[in-house]
């Protein structure tokens, strides 16, 4: 009987044999030294403060330990595997990985809670331990005297702690003085479990991550992809979708629930400058729904041609937002009426006729999306764009 070689060998491996465990205080200055580090693909930061502040409460609190992080151990930066790394909070290229770097597969959410947290970070000036309530909350007032904020508590160095203590009277008594040395050491020495592989391929570490995270959401893949392109000063979140959202909240169109729909909708709405872009003609499956986003023929794009569908699809968005305006058309009930019209303008340009005003006035008035199947809402654009 002939077995399969590559059998053979994943049957003698046994990654668990990797597993370590690394304090929070020594990753965040390893963070801090660039010596961990995000891999380009990475996605920006999603968690609100509310999550930061429930990490930062399991930690104190948790009667189990939090779940690992996985962690891609970078030897060789000489391969075409090898993919660049970035640094945490602002994103910077790292241009000199040596042997041994850690880049992050799973974890950055959690890890940047942390270092935040360790750095003092701007970010959570409102978070503070408060020692009445017994766990840290979200103040929006100038700090209690029964409060320190997390920033001081958990900052690398014990001397901003001091120094707040000695400032705020309440807090300066020796048992209370001890029950914060207690909790900044709980958590300064609190351990993570760090799963580690070696020289991962881009796509074993999308793999790893998808695995982890239940097969990996639909947005959570997106935003992978596009954060390669700040190899060549795209920021596809600052440069579009943040401007592309901010537009319609502006206006009062706050379509943005569930948080999916902040990348999703956005991104399906750059199809149709897509087909304009490089020349195709409409084709079914791109149709300005999430079912339909096309982040890889995106990414193919050069840059120049990316920034064109970008730059387009913002005219477009404001030419949609000026015509309901103009028209007195009621507030669209969802963002499928935005992204609908930005596909109308896209392939009947910015000047219309005033049949066609007409036209998509009456469309406006009379669309109904609600329980469409994805088939029917690829024929209800197709319509609409050809005037039908």
């Amino acid at each position: 009987m002939k077995i399969n070689d590559k059998l053979r060998l994943a049957a003698d491996m046994n990654p668990t044999k990797k597993s370590t465990q690394m304090s929070i205080f020594d990753m965040c200055d390893k963070i801090s030294k660039q010596a961990i580090s995000l891999p380009l693909y990475q996605r920006d930061l999603s968690w609100t403060l509310n999550k930061c502040i429930s990490l930062l409460n399991y930690q104190l609190l948790g009667k189990a330990p939090v779940s690992p992080i996985s962690m891609n151990i970078i030897n060789n930066t000489n391969t075409q595997e090898f993919v660049p790394q970035v640094s945490f909070i602002n994103r910077e290229i790292i241009t000199n990985v040596e042997r041994g770097q850690l880049s992050v597969v799973d974890g950055q959410q959690r890890l940047t809670t942390n270092y935040k947290a360790f750095t003092n970070d701007t970010d959570f000036r409102n978070i503070v331990l408060d020692l009445r309530n017994g766990h840290f909350v979200q103040t929006d007032i100038a700090y209690k005297s029964d409060q320190i904020p997390a920033g001081v508590l958990l900052n690398q160095s014990d001397d901003e702690l001091f120094k707040y203590i000695n400032n705020v009277k309440a807090l300066n008594k020796p048992e209370i003085i001890s029950l914060l040395l207690q909790v900044r050491s709980k958590i300064k020495n609190y351990n993570y479990t760090i799963n580690s592989a070696d020289d991962l391929s881009e796509d074993e570490q999308i793999e790893w991550f998808e695995v982890l995270n239940n097969a990996g959401s639909r947005v959570s893949i997106i935003q992978m992809r596009f954060s390669k392109l700040k190899m060549y000063g795209i920021d596809i979140y600052k440069q579009y979708t943040s401007v592309f959202n901010s537009r319609l909240i502006d206006v009062g169109f706050d379509f943005f629930t569930p948080e999916k729909t902040t990348v999703s909708y956005p991104i399906a709405a750059l199809n149709p400058s897509y087909e304009i872009v490089t020349g195709k003609n409409h084709s079914i499956n791109y149709a300005p729904i999430p079912s339909d986003t096309k982040e890889n023929q995106l990414c193919n794009l050069t840059p120049e041609e990316l920034k064109k569908c970008i730059e387009t699809t913002l005219s477009y968005e404001d030419k949609v937002l000026d015509f309901i305006k103009d028209n007195s058309l009621k507030k669209p009930e969802r963002i499928d009426y935005v992204n609908y019209m930005i596909g109308y303008f896209a392939f009947n340009g910015f000047e219309l006729s005033d049949i066609q005003k007409q036209y998509l006035i009456s469309w406006y008035n009379g669309i109904d999306f609600t329980n469409k199947t994805n088939s029917e809402r690829r024929e209800l654009y197709s319509k609409l764009i050809n005037n039908l």
